[in-house]
């Protein structure tokens, strides 16, 4: 068959249990060509006979239109965990998801003994004027009881039109009755971008996704952060935990930040001519049209050498592996933390007409020394766990999805190895657990503390001189 795929190129996060997905944004052409030449007769027929046997048999009558769209759905999805069919609220949820803009409460929930429960609400949202506070415990959203809802569902539910109204009843620690908040949701837009100075000469940059303007949003922030400090920055702790993915764009733009002009950052190989390309630092691989000012011109020459730390966890996902793999190929940074998740594949968004689409893996992506992370991840070059957290071992990685792709370079040259064991690793292991042995003493913990930031700041004065 006949085809052509117009490139955006684009890495887009997925709402299914926070891992990401790498995906292309197509525009597929008109197709002449038939499909009648090697098709299985014996299995189309059988499809026929099902089809027929529900529409005579069923105990319901059953509509054909959707029918059809189960079997459309049944036929993607039984290829891979990340294909899918996408109908048009799924496919419009998709498209504002990269744009980090959408009608909601803006709370980031999570799910607790089958509630829903406020992780933190954002500053300035209809959460936070109503008096939503972390901790509370979401369990009626409008007449409908959260109990038996999945995530997903929930979150679709508090989502919707901008100046519409939404009653939740939650249960709050030390309040001896149901709490009744009415809440008009409003446009929720999604900061992925933030930075801190723990201390003097050095900063923490966060990004939580990566969207339309993350590329430019660091940039900035590493502007500033030089501003700050007069110049005297001594260190970087680039923080991608828990970051599911999102435009890959926006992830060759990360990566541009610290690395020199030209430099590999990730390869794609697939089927078909367009799934293979070879992504550099160059303005036309990380803005989003060719009229977008270079925000990586003005950007300090210095953030180019600093010493820098990436941590990354099982929850870094997709684009997230592909900066923090490109980081490690390249010496420029020392990766920290735990195995990454191993999202390692391709997805192409081919839209189908009337609002839906076609969510169809395409292509693997390797790292810029070969390294392919699908189902695999990116091993830490300091592993420093998380304590009170569940034991990496029992994590859900891209290896544990059921269907998943197979890791191309399984069995040769040793290139994937599971994990990477150093002297380092060993060491901040160690530290990791001589903070847990502390608390064990005390009795007490602290909530706030965060051991593996704590490890990266530690590092990066014990390393001042940048790799070579």
């Amino acid at each position: 068959m006949g085809s052509h795929f117009k490139k955006v190129g684009l890495v887009l996060m997925g709402a299914l249990i926070g891992f990401a997905l790498t995906l292309n944004f197509s525009a597929v052409a008109d197709r002449s060509s038939t499909l009648t030449n090697g098709l299985p007769v014996d299995e189309l027929k059988a499809f026929t006979e099902v089809y027929g046997r529900i529409k005579s048999d069923y105990v319901e009558p059953v509509d054909d239109k959707q029918l059809l769209k189960q079997a459309i759905i049944g036929m993607v999805s039984g290829l891979d965990p990340h294909s899918a069919y996408l109908d048009q609220e799924a496919y419009k949820e998709l498209q504002q998801g990269t744009q980090g803009e959408f009608g909601g409460l803006g709370i980031e929930v999570t799910m607790d003994d089958g509630l829903v429960k406020v992780v933190t609400p954002l500053d300035d949202s209809p959460a936070s004027r109503a008096g939503i506070k972390t901790g509370d415990l979401i369990f009626k959203i409008d007449n409908a009881a959260v109990k038996g809802m999945t995530l997903n569902d929930a979150v679709k539910h508090m989502r919707g039109k901008p100046g519409t109204s939404i009653v939740l009843t939650v249960l709050r620690k030390n309040t001896p009755k149901p709490l009744t908040f009415t809440l008009t949701r409003d446009i929720i837009k999604t900061k992925s971008v933030t930075m801190t100075t723990p201390e003097k000469g050095y900063g923490v940059i966060r990004i939580s996704q990566f969207q339309e303007r993350t590329g430019e949003d660091l940039a900035k922030a590493i502007d500033d952060l030089y501003k700050k400090d007069n110049g005297h920055v001594k260190g970087i702790v680039l923080d991608l935990r828990n970051n599911p993915g999102g435009l890959l764009n926006a992830a060759v733009g990360v990566a541009a930040s610290f690395l020199p002009k030209d430099t590999l950052v990730v390869y794609t190989e697939g089927r078909i001519p367009d799934a293979k390309m070879r992504l550099t630092v160059a303005p036309q691989n990380y803005l989003l049209s060719a009229n977008s000012p270079d925000y990586i011109a003005d950007e300090p020459e210095a953030s180019q050498k600093v010493p820098l730390v990436v941590l990354v966890n099982g929850g870094s996902a997709s684009a997230s592996e592909i900066v923090a793999g490109a980081l490690q190929d390249q010496h420029r940074a020392t990766i920290m933390g735990t195995q990454t998740f191993g999202k390692g594949s391709v997805q192409t968004i081919l839209p189908l007409g009337n609002n839906t689409a076609l969510k169809l893996t395409t292509a693997r992506y390797f790292t810029p020394s070969g390294r392919s992370i699908q189902a695999k991840g990116i091993a830490p070059d300091v592993v420093v766990a998380e304590p009170g957290t569940i034991d990496d071992a029992f994590g859900l990685h891209e290896a544990d999805l059921e269907g998943h792709l197979a890791n191309p370079n399984d069995g040769k040259n040793g290139k994937n190895v599971a994990a990477i064991k150093t002297n380092k690793a060993a060491t901040s292991i160690d530290n990791s657990h001589q903070n847990d042995k502390k608390l064990a003493k005390t009795g007490k913990t602290d909530a706030k503390k965060d051991v593996q930031l704590d490890e990266a700041l530690s590092y990066l004065k014990q390393h001042a001189n940048p790799k070579k």
